[in-house]
């Protein structure tokens, strides 16, 4: 350790997010969004850090304030050559006292699940990621609609039974990322789920799908799948919590093919998981 120069660390702008936070989550194999970085970003300005050593990055880590209450841990990378040697844990203070005395969440991966405990992180389930294919099917009826069509107000509304927070300026930005789809399920004038399908580095996410039922959940889910190139391969993130978002899953013909660990600070949020047919992002809840 003593080889080494005190972390620098301080937050980073948007175009830092890009080349460090996401090109490196994607050396890892994490498969972000072509376009996240001004959702992600617009989030909180303030949420994201990278330390320095010699003015040469070598690690980063996110802490989204999402309002007095909430925030959302991700994107904790350290670069392979600095780790075990107590950098990780310079950048990861920081951030954390960052948060103040908000309940924090993160989707950490199992193998770290042990050191989150210690930092006072407690599990609640496993969000499971699973692969499949994009096929094209007829949706039964004219129910699902783009999101675009949908009062905004109702949209953040809904997304609020599935979220600990209020995300309105992230929200904004995710359902117009380009190169993808939002769509809502309206029924008498009422919204009963959303969802939206992004171009990754290596085909599709559809996240979030929010929905009352299977049923609605499984027309969201196709009309995502009508958006893109059949055959295209697509991922969607399921709580374990939720069986019949599991149950839908694998009568499409996913394949489970990573976990994380869901965990928090406090107790977990009062959220309707029942509804969270797939979690929006393991980098931002």
């Amino acid at each position: 350790m003593s080889d080494f120069s005190p972390l620098s660390v301080r937050t980073i702008n948007s175009e830092e997010v890009r080349n460090i936070a996401v090109e490196w989550a994607l050396a890892e194999g994490w498969n972000p969004g072509l376009f996240d970085v001004d959702a992600f970003y617009a989030a909180d300005k303030d949420g994201f850090f990278a330390g320095f050593l010699n003015d040469q990055p070598i690690a980063c880590i996110s802490v989204v304030k999402y309002n007095a209450n909430f925030a959302f841990l991700g994107f904790y990378i350290v670069k392979k050559e600095f780790r075990g040697l107590g950098y990780g844990i310079s950048i990861w203070d920081k951030a954390i006292a960052s948060a103040g005395n908000r309940n924090i969440g993160l989707d950490g991966v199992l193998e770290q699940q042990s050191n989150y405990e210690k930092s006072g992180f407690t599990f609640e389930y496993s969000n499971i990621r699973f692969e499949g294919k994009a096929l094209h099917r007829k949706v039964k009826n004219n129910l699902v609609v783009p999101v675009s069509s949908v009062p905004f107000s109702e949209l953040s509304g809904y997304d609020r039974q599935c979220f600990p927070a209020t995300r309105d300026t992230f929200l904004r930005e995710w359902i117009s990322l380009p190169e993808s789809a939002a769509f809502a399920f309206v029924e008498n004038q009422k919204i009963k789920g959303y969802t939206v399908i992004r171009k990754c580095r290596t085909g599709y996410k559809i996240a979030p799908l929010f929905a009352d039922s299977m049923q609605i959940a499984q027309q969201l889910f196709q009309s995502a799948r009508n958006f893109i190139v059949e055959d295209s391969i697509i991922y969607l993130d399921v709580p374990e919590v939720n069986n019949e978002a599991l149950t839908m899953a694998k009568k499409n013909h996913m394949k489970e093919v990573f976990r994380t660990a869901r965990m928090y600070t406090e107790k977990a949020p009062d959220i309707n998981t029942d509804k969270i047919f797939g979690v929006t992002s393991f980098e931002l809840g």
